[in-house]
């Protein structure tokens, strides 16, 4: 008997069509129901996709109607078999959340989309509240569930990196790969005990997504999805010189393609429309296989092409929201690692970014405009002016002595975001000065982040844009489960005390530092809790959001903590 292994994940929803993501336990086609207000439905179809002894598929439904709730089934057909001989995977015989739904979006409503990053798989017991906290997405689930939908439940979820933890696995993970290496000679013995391929990779997806809560909130809200470094490892590109270090290490190749492979299949496709997913060549070519172990090189290929050359592979997407437009952009993977020329994307890579950012293919402006990136652009003062310092050194500017000592510290404190690629920093603060100078400029401009396990918002100023036509805000929410040790929150706020970011500033410039015509004050934070924010976005221009944090209770509950309109 088939069985459902992981999802239905909901994926990308417009206004008459759905992307259903499944795993299951055998081929065969997977089918979904969608429920119509007249009692009829709407069925869509698709092939189960074989990569490495797992059975996928990203089932299309078309034809729904706009501004709707439609509950929806899962169900698998043996191939050439008829839909009678079905057998339903969703929702299972005993299940106690609601039915999981579509919600197709209605012209002229505001648009809420949640975000986050950072969490820790694990269910809502004492063990696991007590390592890691508790779970704001399972608190989020619990809220849905207990509150009305209209005006609450989120449009969109959109998670900003780090939902697995390949270099850091849970007890469980690593009891499993213990056994699993058990013998083996080939493992290094620090890496014994992390994710080492794509079958070690499906483990850690089971564990963060398979908790019913979650597994609930994900069948029912749409998804998209950036990764970051601990889907690989820990500081993943921070520099050419650790590239260079651990290319060489004999367990890197299998490491790497395991990450690639498993991301796209289980994150990156369903980022994609509909239309993006028929005209995907990769996944056109994997289709067109029929031997399994040849598209399983196919697509090992194509995960160590990505890896060798960012080109190859574009994992930067966009979404069209109604008035607004998000623009997820990859600040991982298609890094330049020149320590004299450092940039956080490609250079195709960013041309693209710009022209969706300045509308260059829309009709109509959008009213507001989402730059998602897994690394905060504007950080706490403090730490802002230690990575472009640190860059500084390391760039070889003051000899290699010192340009050594510079990429030591670059490893050691995590100097790797926007800051420490200055280069790239001072072009997203001349887009954003560009795109809130246009002619058409939207009414907020909020760059959505995590990475830093802990939360904050800063209101940004740039010359000549106009905060009461154009706001531009740096929105940061980390982590959903994975709280800072004591001595690292100390450390931040150490590092934004005025006396210590002055001093660093001054260090910064002493050493040929030159900052763009920008300033930003932190508004709001940091927090440290566990927690998601929620943007509310109105086609008329108004900008809201929502801060809530992670509460212990009968069971995880969500706390608000801030309610703040962002648009003047």
């Amino acid at each position: 008997m088939p069985s459902l292994l992981l999802g239905p994940l909901l994926r990308h929803v417009d206004a008459t069509r759905a992307t259903v993501w499944v795993e299951v336990d055998e081929p065969g086609t997977v089918r979904v129901e969608v429920t119509l207000p007249d009692g009829s439905t709407a069925t869509g179809r698709d092939e189960t996709l074989t990569l490495h002894g797992h059975h996928f598929a990203l089932v299309v439904v078309d034809g729904l109607p706009t501004g709707e709730r439609l509950p929806y089934g899962v169900h698998w057909e043996a191939r050439g078999g008829a839909q009678a001989d079905g057998v339903r995977l969703w929702p299972p015989r005993e299940w106690s959340w609601p039915a999981s739904e579509i919600r197709t979006p209605r012209a002229g409503e505001p648009l809420r989309l949640a975000f986050g990053s950072c969490r820790r798989a694990g269910d809502d017991g004492e063990e696991a509240t007590r390592r890691v906290g508790v779970d704001a997405l399972s608190a989020l689930a619990h809220r849905m569930v207990e509150e009305p939908v209209e005006g609450r439940w989120p449009d969109l979820m959109l998670f900003v990196g780090d939902q697995v933890y390949a270099d850091d696995p849970n007890p469980g993970i690593v009891e499993r790969l213990r056994e699993r290496h058990a013998g083996r000679a080939d493992d290094a013995d620090d890496v014994r005990d992390e994710i080492g391929d794509f079958e070690e990779y499906t483990w850690l997806y089971h564990e963060t997504w398979g908790h019913d809560a979650v597994r609930w909130l994900l069948s029912t809200t749409p998804t998209c999805m950036l990764l970051d470094d601990h889907d690989l490892r820990d500081d993943w590109n921070t520099s050419d010189v650790w590239r260079e270090q651990v290319s060489a290490l004999p367990w890197w190749r299998e490491r790497v393609t395991g990450a690639f492979a498993s991301y796209w299949i289980y994150q990156h496709l369903g980022n994609l429309s509909p239309d993006q997913l028929a005209g995907d060549d990769l996944l056109n070519r994997l289709r067109g296989i029929e031997d399994d172990a040849e598209r399983d090189r196919e697509l090992d290929e194509f995960a160590r092409a990505a890896d060798a050359d960012a080109t190859t592979a574009r994992w930067s997407f966009s979404r069209d929201l109604g008035t607004t437009r998000l623009v997820a952009i990859d600040s991982r993977c298609a890094r330049r690692l020149d320590p004299a020329d450092r940039h956080i994307t490609g250079e195709d890579e960013w041309a693209w970014v710009r022209s969706l950012a300045l509308g260059e293919d829309r009709e109509e402006p959008a009213r507001h405009l989402l730059l998602a990136t897994t690394l905060p652009a504007f950080l706490l003062h403090g730490i802002h002016h230690a990575e472009t310092f640190d860059e500084a050194l390391a760039s070889g500017r003051f000899g290699r002595r010192v340009a050594g000592w510079g990429e030591k510290l670059r490893q050691a404190a995590d100097l790797e975001h926007w800051a420490a690629f200055h280069r790239s920093f001072r072009e997203l603060v001349d887009l954003l000065g560009a795109v809130g100078r246009g002619e058409h400029a939207p009414a907020s401009v909020l760059l959505l982040s995590g990475d830093v396990h802990c939360s904050y918002t800063a209101q940004v100023h740039l010359p000549g844009v106009d905060p009461a036509a154009t706001v531009v805000h740096q929105l940061v929410m980390s982590p959903f489960r994975n709280p800072l040790q004591r001595a690292m929150k100390v450390a931040n706020r150490l590092f934004d005390a005025r006396p210590v970011r002055g001093f660093i500033r001054g260090l910064a410039r002493a050493a040929g530092v030159r900052e763009p015509a920008v300033n930003w004050d932190v508004e709001h934070g940091p927090w440290f809790d566990n927690g998601v924010m929620t943007v509310v976005l109105d086609p008329d221009g108004r900008a809201v959001l929502e801060v809530d944090h992670a509460r212990r209770g009968p069971r995880p509950r969500l706390r608000r903590t801030l309610t703040e309109q962002l648009t003047v």
